[in-house]
């Protein structure tokens, strides 16, 4: 392969806006949601609406940066540039890890839903063959790329208008389930148990479902090095998605628990297809599966090309192995999605070990590296703030809204979700698993980075002195 001159600006602005949409509208909607309504009932509504504010102000922090200074691998370069190197290698590493986990969690779910018509085959098998399929089509060309990840979402988001939708006329004109069970309605929110049957603590619990269902959303940074005019493209895509996004998932599960009783939505399967096929619509439940198998595709396609980006981010600082900034003839770092596509492979070994418990696991371990690449994101903003001048910060094209209190408070709600980690039982090994990650990469940087650096610098002052 031919090394390329750099990435090519290819993506346009509905490419941008559509692969954060295709990253978070995923599992986390179309099957993790089962798991936080167990948890907080009809009050994880009220989760999701924290957590949407959250994540946008963590939006508005990167897009500041990104149109303040477009570079690919964006946030990674920007905790080097204000907190230091060491901050932006642990934050570029934790995003790759994160889209690792996230990426491992969508194969699983894409393995499950195909369990809908293939019950009898294992579900590794499943894995296997997406893993192979995703990585090839990330080696094409980026505008190849994003055009596919268009499409992907744009069905992925017309499916959950038309079930939204359908949902509503389903509620206003009545409609008795299969089994002769009452009609359907907004009393289900509160029948059973309720609007908080679990009370405050189940509410809480939820938050380690909710935040790693919006994650992903980041990717609007590590596109700017491919933006084709990032100063106009990554404010439009950041203003529109994180609305569209609460939007998608408020609605959407408020018309799921008004269908069907939320104590009976369970875990086989995507709670979605489990529903319309319980009310005896059965063509329904099968359009519904093959729309959540091509949202497993697009989050999976825009998770292995996040990390691969990243990965080339940091390579061009020399903080990852130098074959990792190396680039085909269509303008692709090819190595990193090579290295993605085998890291996915554990994926589906922990498929064949654990199919049962692999879900919950791999979720609150990519929550973790989610929180703490959106916590970094907050600070390194600040950090740049507290850099600039008043007449700088007056140029800003677009700034974060609220300064200084919204961002303040973001940090203050991340770090209020590594504690629903560490305290609930189901969720402190993915503390320990962060933990153990985060001072992982602070001793290597230490022992392998930091000397690396010191070398070149030292090879510069020597070059300098022979002038």
């Amino acid at each position: 392969m031919q090394q390329a001159q750099g990435l090519k600006r290819g993506l346009s602005a509905r490419h941008i806006r559509f692969m954060a949409l295709g990253s978070a509208i995923g599992t986390g909607l179309f099957y993790g949601s089962a798991s936080a309504i167990q948890m907080a009932g009809p009050a994880v509504l009220l989760a999701y609406l924290i957590g949407g504010a959250a994540v946008f102000m963590v939006m508005r922090a990167l897009g500041e940066m990104a149109v303040h200074n477009p570079v690919a691998g964006s946030f990674g370069h920007y905790a080097s540039t204000y907190l230091g190197p060491m901050a932006g290698f642990i934050l570029g590493w934790t995003y790759a890890f994160e889209m690792v986990i996230v990426a491992i969690a969508d194969v699983t779910a894409f393995g499950i839903y195909m369990g809908f018509w293939f019950p009898e085959v294992a579900r590794w098998i499943w894995v296997l063959g997406i893993v192979f399929v995703i990585g090839g089509l990330n080696l094409c060309n980026v505008k190849v790329f994003g055009e596919l990840e268009f499409w992907l979402s744009l069905l992925k988001v017309a499916a959950i208008v038309a079930m939204i939708l359908a949902g509503l006329g389903i509620i206003a004109f009545g409609f008795s389930q299969a089994d002769g069970s009452p009609a359907v309605g907004i009393a289900n929110l509160v029948e059973h148990g309720g609007f908080m049957p679990n009370g405050v603590a189940g509410l809480i619990a939820s938050f380690a479902v909710v935040m790693f269902a919006f994650g992903g959303i980041e990717i609007i940074g590590v596109t700017a090095g491919e933006a084709k005019d990032p100063q106009r493209v990554i404010p439009k895509a950041i203003n529109a998605v994180p609305l569209r996004i609460l939007l998608f998932y408020v609605l959407t599960l408020l018309v799921l628990m008004c269908l069907y009783p939320w104590p009976q939505i369970g875990s086989q399967g995507s709670p979605f297809v489990q529903i319309f096929s319980n009310l005896g619509i059965g063509s329904a439940a099968a359009v519904l599966n093959i729309v959540v198998i091509s949202a497993a595709v697009s989050a999976i396609n825009s998770d292995i090309f996040g990390a691969g980006r990243m990965m080339y981010g940091l390579a061009q600082h020399g903080q990852a192995p130098r074959g990792f900034g190396k680039l085909s003839k269509h303008g692709v770092p090819w190595m990193t999605v090579v290295v993605m596509g085998a890291a996915l492979l554990v994926g589906v070994v922990l498929n064949y070990l654990i199919p049962e418990d692999v879900f919950l696991l791999i979720a609150s371990i990519a929550t973790f590296a989610t929180v703490w690449v959106w916590l970094m994101i907050l600070l390194t903003q600040v950090a740049m703030r507290r850099r600039m001048s008043k007449a700088e910060v007056a140029q800003l094209g677009f700034p974060v809204p609220f300064w200084p209190y919204g961002p303040a408070l973001a940090i203050a709600f991340m770090l209020f979700i590594f504690g629903v980690l560490g305290y609930f039982p189901d969720t402190q090994a993915a503390l320990l698993v962060g933990v153990v990650w985060v001072v992982f990469l602070v001793a290597s940087y230490l022992l392998w980075c930091k000397p690396r650096a010191g070398q070149a610098a030292q090879a510069e002052v020597v070059v300098e002195s022979h002038r």
